[in-house]
């Protein structure tokens, strides 16, 4: 296995320096709004706001704790309860808005002493009656892993209500479904006004930091004019692999790590980097800040402000099976879930052992009836499931494409190193069958046949797999040096793939819409603007890059003999 070269704390340079430490933090405001007679500290679901309270108490003026001014929580749980369901994973995407949290008349009154108003929404609570202004705004931002790592600690609260001993994944559904649809909107229009001073990132707990929002926006903005990459992130699972510890460089003594996510930009974070430290925030930031120029006119018009390619990895070498699986319909998923759209994708093999393989599409001639009893069964632990009996059984090696639009069964094998690339919502998978095991909390991991036999598309058996969806490879160009290779998706899918195989540098062109790209082979490359619309950019292999809409022509040279990238695009 080759030496890591990969890169896992990629960074946007920022000009100035940042403020760390509470100490510093809460000087640095008192000097700069002594003059202001309310403050805002407007935290995103998933601070510890206890540590906010407690370092701006010191400066003697009065603290208003948001939580305080929001309805009580029996209220709050029946306002979500159609949106939170009773189903352990799913729930359906809240149209709720942020203003319907707070008693229809939150009991400030005239603020006639200085005041801080601290917790989620607080910079709505202004102007105050008896207040001049609208008082300046310092907002703490989250890492959606981060909030993930302490659901599973059970260290935070969630909007409005305390639900901090409930299940981790009770907890990420209501945040899903809820809470961060409601805050990412009340977040962007609160980037959009222009009130925001300072922004804190607390996500290390013991080194918090605050940037002013002139460097937040430098930041943002180089990011979304250059070639960039998100912080990749990884987890154990219980099918998990060893592949990532090595070309990863991740610590050897973990048992294994079977997810890395390293493009979901609604998911992942954005390093800026001032001074020799960094700065964490949420990348989807950028994605509402600068949405036309990351994504294109016509991907933002279709899509909104939703970045809608997703690249992640699964490892199961030396590890397991994953599930078998299928994804929901379109039709089913807007019906089901209020989503706009589902998750297509597909199984990019970087690397594989010698016996593995990929479950995919059913075969020929089998009873649907007998099947989904047989999962039933199986699920209530009376036998154990035979997926050779009804799902294809293909040989894997190393680059093929195997490619999965909705209502396709499958599943990645053991020995796989996948790169999966997929349409953006990240949790509506249809476990079938996994397999007797147990997840890695112990306990049986959710399976959803009632829900999969809805959207398994039956006719897709054995013929319309090797015909479809299986390696289905089409050479475009081929010229000294440089092969281009159309690999997919399906039709039913909006994303296309291209790969190049090159030892000289390859002209692209992002055609007005975001380019998401892996170095699937080769030690290294260089990305390159033809106009010097920013400095060359160097990645690694296994290493997923950005291309925004707005930087047009690139070229990407090999630093290797030769290279071999995977590029994602949506069709238009």
């Amino acid at each position: 296995m080759r030496k890591s070269n990969y890169d896992k704390q990629p960074a946007t340079h920022i000009d100035g320096k940042m403020t760390t430490g509470w100490e510093n933090i809460v000087a640095t405001l008192s000097e700069a709004w002594a003059d202001e007679p309310v403050w805002v500290i407007d935290l995103y679901p998933g601070t510890y706001e206890e540590d906010f309270i407690e370092a701006f108490a010191k400066t003697g003026r009065k603290i208003i704790n948001t939580r305080d001014l929001m309805r009580p929580e029996e209220e709050i749980r029946q306002l979500t309860e159609r949106f939170m369901t009773d189903d352990v994973l799913f729930g359906y995407m809240s149209n709720i808005r942020l203003e319907e949290y707070w008693t229809p008349q939150p009991p400030l009154g005239g603020v006639t002493e200085p005041a801080i108003i601290i917790g989620t929404g607080a910079a709505s609570f202004l102007p105050l009656k008896g207040v001049g202004g609208s008082g300046p705004v310092c907002y703490a931002d989250m890492a959606r892993w981060e909030i993930q790592q302490r659901f599973r600690r059970h260290e935070v609260k969630a909007l409005g209500i305390d639900n901090h001993e409930d299940s981790p994944s009770v907890q990420y559904k209501r945040g899903y479904f809820n809470d961060w649809n409601i805050i990412d909107r009340y977040k962007d229009d609160l980037m959009q006004s222009g009130r925001i001073e300072y922004w804190i990132d607390s996500n290390r707990r013991d080194e918090p930091k605050m940037i002013t929002d002139a460097q937040m926006r430098q930041g943002l903005e180089r990011t979304a004019r250059k070639p960039f990459r998100v912080v990749p992130f990884f987890d154990p699972a219980p099918w998990g692999g060893q592949w990532m510890k090595e070309v990863c460089d991740l610590p050897r003594e973990e048992v294994n790590y079977g997810w890395c996510f390293d493009c979901v930009p609604e998911e992942n974070s954005l390093y800026l980097e001032a001074d020799g430290k960094l700065f964490e925030l949420p990348s989807q930031d950028v994605v509402l800040a600068h949405t036309r120029e990351l994504l294109g006119q016509q991907v933002w018009h279709r899509f909104g402000k939703s970045f809608p390619i997703r690249f992640d990895f699964l490892d199961t070498m030396q590890g397991g099976n994953l599930s078998l699986q299928v994804h929901p319909t379109n039709e089913f998923a807007q019906k089901e879930f209020g989503l706009p759209y589902t998750q297509d994708e597909s199984y990019y093999l970087l690397d594989a052992g010698e016996d593995a393989v990929v479950y995919l599409g059913l075969k020929e001639g089998i009873n649907p009836t007998e099947m989904i009893e047989d999962l039933r069964a199986a699920q209530r632990g009376e036998i154990l499931f035979d997926a050779e009996k009804y799902v294809n059984k293909l040989p894997a090696k190393k680059h093929d494409h195997y490619l999965i639009p909705a209502g396709t069964i499958h599943c990645s094998g053991h020995d796989s190193m996948v790169l999966e690339i997929s349409s953006t919502p990240s949790i509506f998978t249809f476990k079938l069958w996994d397999w007797a095991r147990l997840g890695l909390d112990g306990k049986p991991r959710p399976i959803n046949v009632e829900r999969g036999k809805f959207v398994i598309q039956w006719e897709r058996t054995t013929p319309f797999v090797k015909s479809q969806i299986a390696n289905h490879f089409e050479v475009l160009s081929e010229e000294e040096g440089i092969k281009e290779e159309r690999t997919g998706l399906h039709p039913n899918e909006f994303i296309e793939t291209r790969r190049h195989t090159f030892s000289r540098p390859v002209e692209h062109d992002t055609r007005g819409g975001v380019n998401v790209l892996n170095l699937v082979d080769g030690e290294a490359a260089l990305i390159e603007s033809p106009e010097g619309k920013f400095e060359p950019f160097e990645v690694h292999y296994a290493e997923t890059f950005i291309i925004p809409a707005c930087v047009g022509r690139y070229r990407i040279k090999p630093l290797d003999k030769e290279c071999m990238t995977i590029k994602a695009s949506v069709r238009t």
